[in-house]
């Protein structure tokens, strides 16, 4: 079982940058068999993908909502992955969950139904 428990949100400005982490225990073991992904839900919306990463290699992929802006990036002596989110816009609010899904190659999981370990969420609010 991974637990996953997210930190990072507030509020900010549009054009401001803020980044999500999400830490993974159990400490100590490898997830190398683990994509990470992504997800968000904003105020009055269903939760969507915003990207994923495979835990082994790093390899990223991104809603195109969020390309070019947000980073996915993992520290494997930390055991945390990274969301590095830039150039915030206000319709960038919303919650914004971590989820591990099993993964060895491939696409990356880019489907909810996919991820069986969730966070808990954090809120990103960005401001006009």
């Amino acid at each position: 079982q991974v637990q996953l428990v997210e930190s990072g949100g507030g509020l900010v400005q549009a054009g401001d940058s803020l980044r999500l982490s999400c830490a993974c225990a159990p400490s100590g073991r490898t997830f190398n068999g683990y994509a990470m992904g992504w997800f968000r839900q904003g105020p009055g919306k269903e939760r969507e993908f915003v990207a994923a990463l495979s835990w082994r290699d790093g390899s990223a992929t991104y809603a195109d909502s969020v390309k070019g802006r947000f980073t996915n990036s993992r520290d494997n002596v930390k055991n945390t992955g990274y969301l590095q989110m830039n150039s915030l816009k206000p319709e960038d609010t919303a919650i914004y969950y971590c989820a591990f899904a099993e993964y060895i190659a491939g696409d990356l999981p880019i489907r909810q139904a996919w991820y069986t370990n969730w966070g808990q969420g954090t809120q990103v609010t960005v401001s006009s």
